[in-house]
């Protein structure tokens, strides 16, 4: 498998995948949109986006190559280190690269790195399934309705609550009997209109007397029960741990398992929230400054942490019991 198809396995699952010594690989998620003028439909997507800045092994992809073809760390970091050398020499000669399924980069006149996603395909897997689709243009007709206003204007009715009464063409003969029906219609829909408003108005007194009764009866029992309860209980105090998250600072591994109490002690006097995370697959003791939720602020505390305590610390992506 090769390096752009792990890269491309990743998004769909991290927000942030970073190429060690090239960049990072960053989603973004789009919400669905119509096309104005095609009247083409595009679902909900993640768009990649590309940042150089980012060049920190955080361990992400290490890890996934490793474990994908059942290789140590160090092999699959030689692995990505001869990747991105391969990458670096083809744009130097070429001009441009393109990564499967993720896009194509190219070098500007001033030497800056640009990157053009590829927009085939969708990151998003709820949105697994749907695609681009037209819809044709939808024709609205309009349908005048011709109303006989003299007929209904002795009805005091304001124009908004008028039915609509359609008529048709009679001889002059014929009209009177038509105008008697139309008030007949008008006067049977009025009084309709009111004796539901006023079957509502009783229906909503109705309510809210039992729902004073409900609130009268409940709020006696409430009083009842607070005379029959002569002990009450004493607080109770509950203390949540909030879960720490699945990224982790690697401080080190250690053989010995006091070794590494000595080296919690040692962080956390310097005031980082260091702790053992059981041993890995060596049986190493494995000591961490400290946990994330967020994989952003797990890499920018990594970067401090990198510059100003350990050179050798790094990400560890894993979730904890």
């Amino acid at each position: 498998m090769s390096i752009s198809q792990h890269i491309s396995d990743l998004l769909y699952r991290y927000e942030c995948v970073i190429l060690p010594n090239f960049g990072a690989f960053i989603t973004q998620t789009e919400s669905a949109r119509v096309h104005k003028n095609t009247n083409a439909f595009y679902p909900p997507r993640k768009v990649v986006s590309f940042n150089a800045q980012l060049k920190t092994n955080d361990g992400l992809l290490v890890n996934h190559i490793a474990t994908v073809n059942k290789s140590n760390y160090h092999s699959a970091t030689s692995q990505l280190d001869a990747f991105v050398s391969e990458l670096n020499s083809e744009l130097k000669q070429e001009g441009s690269i393109q990564l499967e399924n993720i896009g194509s980069f190219t070098r500007s006149e001033e030497g800056k790195l640009l990157f053009e996603p590829s927009y085939h395909i969708n990151y998003l897997s709820s949105s697994f399934g749907l695609s681009t689709f037209t819809s044709a243009d939808i024709v609205r007709q309009e349908v005048a309705a011709h109303l006989a206003e003299e007929d209904i204007a002795s009805a005091e009715i304001p124009v908004k609550e008028r039915p609509v009464v359609v008529l048709p063409k009679q001889d002059k003969q014929q009209r009177p009997y038509l105008k008697y029906a139309a008030v007949g219609i008008l006067a049977i829909g009025l009084s309709g209109f009111l004796g539901l408003n006023y079957y509502s108005g009783q229906v909503e007194a109705h309510n809210i007397v039992e729902q004073q009764k409900a609130d009268s009866q409940l709020e006696s029992q409430i009083q009842q029960a607070t005379f029959i309860i002569s002990k009450p209980l004493q607080p109770v105090t509950l203390k949540i741990e909030k879960p720490k998250g699945n990224y982790h600072i690697v401080a080190g591994a250690f053989r010995v398992e006091s070794n590494a109490d000595k080296k919690v002690a040692q962080l956390e006097a310097k005031g980082f929230k260091a702790r053992r995370i059981g041993t890995n697959k060596y049986g190493l003791h494995q000591v961490v400054y400290s946990s994330f939720v967020s994989r952003l602020e797990a890499l920018e505390a990594l970067r401090t942490v990198k510059r100003n305590e350990n050179e050798g610390a790094w990400l560890l992506v894993q979730e904890l019991d």
